[in-house]
């Protein structure tokens, strides 16, 4: 499989490799060059600029247990 560089030196990882090594947008990938010649792509141990969610710390940590009925009378202002 062939890509084209831009540029800028630019290159896409094609999707069968980004599948492969289950890269995801924000990864960081390491390139080496084997005693072949050869080019290398690894996945780097972290990501560069992972993002947590902003519901994960929220996600799981209320402490009361709401009924529907009883939150829809709540918010409806029902007695």
């Amino acid at each position: 499989m062939a890509t084209n560089m831009t540029v800028k030196g630019q290159v896409t990882i094609p999707k069968m490799v980004r599948d492969a090594l289950r890269l995801t947008p924000g990864d960081a990938v390491e390139f080496d060059v084997n005693r072949e010649g050869q080019v290398v792509v690894h996945k780097a141990g972290g990501r560069a600029t992972a993002k947590r969610d902003r519901f994960d710390t929220a996600r799981g940590k209320a402490q009361l247990k709401w009924r529907t009925a009883d939150l829809m009378a709540l918010l409806r202002g029902a007695n």
